[in-house]
């Protein structure tokens, strides 16, 4: 599901698994890090991680970040991602979260309608340096 859209495609590499592999192996020893697969018959059909971050900012504030939100093709509209990003909300809060953020690449105009719906202000600009 990654690499199942022009943007994901680009940049990820379903062929060599290892870093995949191992990246699921931090995630899983880290006990601020949720990794939620759904599964419809047998078939994973969508996906996203929870990170639990402590702060300083907003007097000390525990965030939710919400990452790699992924609804296999043949699920999407079926209300799956709602369900999804409701239950990592839900957690978000039941973890002492006082706000749970997500990013978005800026081409995902879709994706940032379904957010809004569910309630999420595009409220920064996000800056990244790749290495």
């Amino acid at each position: 599901m990654l690499a199942d859209d022009a943007i994901g495609s680009g940049r990820e590499d379903p062929s060599e698994l290892g870093p995949y592999f191992a990246a699921f192996d931090a995630i899983d020893a880290d006990p601020n890090q949720v990794l939620v697969v759904a599964e419809a018959d047998g078939v994973l059909v969508g996906t996203l991680q929870l990170s639990i971050i402590p702060g300083m900012a907003r007097t000390g504030a525990t965030r939710g970040q919400i990452e790699g939100v992924r609804v296999h093709s043949s699920q999407r509209g079926t209300g799956l991602g709602t369900t999804l990003l409701e239950w990592a909300i839900d957690q978000a809060r039941t973890r002492g979260c006082a706000i749970v953020q997500l990013t978005s690449d800026a081409r995902r105009t879709d994706a940032h309608r379904f957010y809004e719906r569910l309630g999420f202000a595009p409220t920064h600009t996000g800056f990244k340096l790749e290495f």
